[in-house]
This record gives structure tokens, C-alpha cells and sequence, in this order.
């Protein structure tokens, strides 16, 4: 009898351990998107909420150490931090909707912990599987920095895969399976107070509407204009924090940077260059040529009211100075020693400006100026 419920016995965890590997499995139509966003609890809860997502696996991930436990991870002796592996369809739901269900769950200004759990092993963290990862990962970051709630800097890291490790079984789904004790713990954790706090309620966000083609979810073209067209100047207390010396001294007052010295003088990859502060589009690497002078030189402006330009007596000779339209900061001179179709150099400052590579431009929403540069340099 004995040897019959030892048989029995080991049937029965021989299939328990076979169902929980074809849980962890991916299967051939799904992809894998593993996030750190403090007690895995509540980001398993988060995630599995989501339509397209069949399994999400709590565990461990971010350090070097092999099958590490509950116990060595929460006590802080592994680089690991308590992560989540989601398993999902890319035909019903997208990275992009993942992450920015991610980035409301979370307090993306602090990597010192998440809520009440504070130390590296609650660390958050975005673990990115190929580029394409890496590349709607940052995006969002960016976009959030640029247009959330949050005051302080987006910090939490967009870090390569390398290892997840499953957290024991009485972790998985613990929300489902301790109801009372979880219910617990989040009202006392600080996380949901600080969800709605900077989000309010987010029970009604259709995350369809963020696609990897589109991750931040907004008619960005018309954003992005309708930003630089309605540019207000910040006080110069505030350029002064947000400008770095030379930015400030070239945009505010009237400043050249050193040639050769500079970021964008011999940059050569196709996409254009936008005002530093308000992001407006000012040239296109279409127009740039190597000019021999240090400093990036374009034939004309990307469009014909792209700039303006003013007249300069500063240095006992008359010049023309090249201003943005809405920003209204100082970018550099235009000169009539350029080469044909148009005979000018307009010799800019690479502190004046920011560039936008082409493969990033509908992203950022200058879709409608990606015919104005050619990818052929």
C-alpha cells in the first residue's frame, strides 16, 4: 500500500512540476516582457489584469546569482530584484500598452525601493528582450520625463535581459490566493495612495490605444506642433537649471561655442535639428554639408519660415543672426560663403540644438517632416 501511494505520490508531482513549466513556457505565438516594479505581488496582479496577457510569473531577475530564494533575495544578498516575467500576444496587446500600464504602477522617480519595500531587491526595472524593447522602452521614458505628472527625473533603468529565476510557488498569484492578507499589505504599502495621486483613476485607460508604432498613444505630429507653436519662455531662472553653461550662454546670450568642439559639427546621419527648448524643426540633414569651419553648416532652413533672421552689429561689422521663430533663442549666423543650390552657410550651434535621427522621427511626432530628409547621406 505504501509503495502504491509512493507511486501515486510522485505521478502527481511529476505533473504538477510538468504544468508549471508549460505555465513558464512561451508558447510560439506569444512574446516575454519582464518588469521590476517593487513587491511582485502587486505588479503580477497589475499585469494579468491586462486583455492579451495569459500568464504572468513572479520572480527574480537583475543579478548574477543562480536560483536565488525569497529568503537571500529580500534580505539584499543578491544583486536580484523582485521582478515579473508577463507572457502576452502581441496580436491583442502591444510593449507599448505593457509599459505604460507599467510606468502608472510604479514610482518611476525613485530606484532606492518602491513604497513601504525599500532596498536594490525592490528595485524598479525595465529588463528589455530585443531592440525593439529597448527602443519603445525609452521613448515612453522620455515622453513621461517630457509630459507627466512627476516634477523630479524619470530614473528607473532600461537595462539588457540576462536572467529571470521563478519565486517559489506560495508567491505565484498571491493576490488570488491570500486575499485577505494582500489586500493588507497594498493598503498599508503607500502604492495605490501614490497611483492616484499623480494618475487618479485608471480603471477606464484603454491601453489599445498605445501601439509600438505609436507607444505614447497621442496624435504626436499635432502634439508636437501645437507645443512648439504655443512655446512659452520659462523665467531665466529656469533656463539656467534646465540649460547646461553653453546652451545657455549660446541661446540667451548670443554666445559661439568652440568648432570642432561641439556635438553636431561633423554628424553625419539623416534626421533633423530641432530648437533646443521649444522643438521646433529649424534644418534638415538633407542641407548640411562639411562646411571646414567646426561648427554644423547647412545650405538653408528646412522650410522657408523656419527662422528668423535679425540684423547683428555685435562684432563693429554687420551680420545676419539666425533666431528661432517661436522659441526665440539665439542659434547662429548666415553667411553668403555656402556652396550651390543656394550660396548661404548657415552656421549654427550644436548647443542651440537637438537632433532628431530619422528612425525616431514619427515616434517624437515630426512624421509629416521625415520628406524633407533623405536617408542617403
Amino acid at each position: 500500500m505504501s509503495k502504491y501511494i509512493f507511486t501515486m505520490l510522485a505521478l502527481f508531482f511529476t505533473h504538477l512540476s510538468m504544468a508549471q513549466n508549460e505555465i513558464n513556457e512561451k508558447q510560439s505565438h506569444e512574446q516575454i516582457a519582464t518588469f521590476a516594479g517593487g513587491c511582485f505581488w502587486c505588479v503580477e496582479e497589475a499585469f494579468e489584469q491586462m486583455n492579451g496577457v495569459r500568464e504572468v510569473i513572479s520572480g527574480y531577475s537583475g543579478g548574477v546569482e543562480a536560483n536565488p530564494s525569497y529568503e537571500q533575495v529580500s534580505a539584499g544578498q543578491t544583486g536580484h530584484t523582485e521582478s515579473v516575467q508577463v507572457y502576452y500576444d502581441p496580436n491583442i496587446v502591444s510593449y507599448a500598452a505593457l509599459t505604460q500600464k507599467f510606468w502608472r504602477i510604479i514610482d518611476p522617480t525613485d530606484t532606492k525601493g518602491q513604497f513601504v519595500d525599500r532596498g536594490q531587491q525592490y528595485r524598479p526595472e525595465i529588463f528589455y528582450h530585443s531592440e525593439q524593447q529597448r527602443q519603445i522602452a525609452q521613448q515612453t521614458k522620455k515622453y513621461l520625463a517630457e509630459n507627466g505628472p512627476f516634477k523630479e527625473p524619470i530614473v528607473v533603468p532600461i537595462t539588457r535581459f540576462k536572467s529571470f529565476y521563478p519565486a517559489e510557488d506560495y508567491h505565484q498569484n498571491y493576490y488570488d490566493k491570500n486575499p485577505i492578507r494582500y489586500k493588507v499589505y497594498t493598503f498599508n504599502s503607500g502604492r495605490y495612495d501614490f497611483i492616484e495621486k499623480y494618475w487618479g483613476d485608471t480603471s477606464d485607460i484603454d491601453y489599445q490605444q498605445y501601439t509600438n508604432q505609436n507607444p505614447n498613444g497621442v496624435n504626436q505630429s499635432a502634439a508636437a506642433q501645437a507645443r512648439w507653436r504655443s512655446y512659452t519662455k520659462p523665467s531665466d531662472d529656469v533656463l539656467q537649471q534646465k540649460l547646461t553653461d553653453i546652451q545657455y550662454e549660446v541661446t540667451q546670450e548670443d554666445g559661439t561655442e568652440e568648432p570642432f568642439n561641439n556635438a553636431y559639427w561633423d554628424n553625419k546621419r539623416p534626421g533633423i535639428y530641432v530648437d533646443i527648448l521649444s522643438g521646433e524643426p529649424l534644418f534638415s540633414s538633407t542641407d548640411k554639408y562639411k562646411s571646414g569651419t567646426g561648427w554644423p553648416s547647412f545650405t538653408q532652413p528646412i522650410t522657408s519660415d523656419a527662422v528668423v533672421e535679425k540684423e547683428d552689429n555685435s562684432w563693429f561689422y554687420t551680420r545676419t543672426e539666425i533666431r528661432s521663430r517661436y522659441g526665440n533663442n539665439h542659434i547662429g549666423h548666415v553667411f553668403s560663403d555656402g556652396p550651390e543650390p543656394t550660396g548661404l552657410r548657415y552656421c549654427m550651434n550644436s548647443a542651440a540644438l537637438e537632433f532628431i535621427p530619422l528612425d525616431e522621427m514619427q515616434e517624437r511626432g515630426y512624421g509629416e517632416y521625415i520628406t524633407y530628409v533623405s536617408a542617403e547621406q
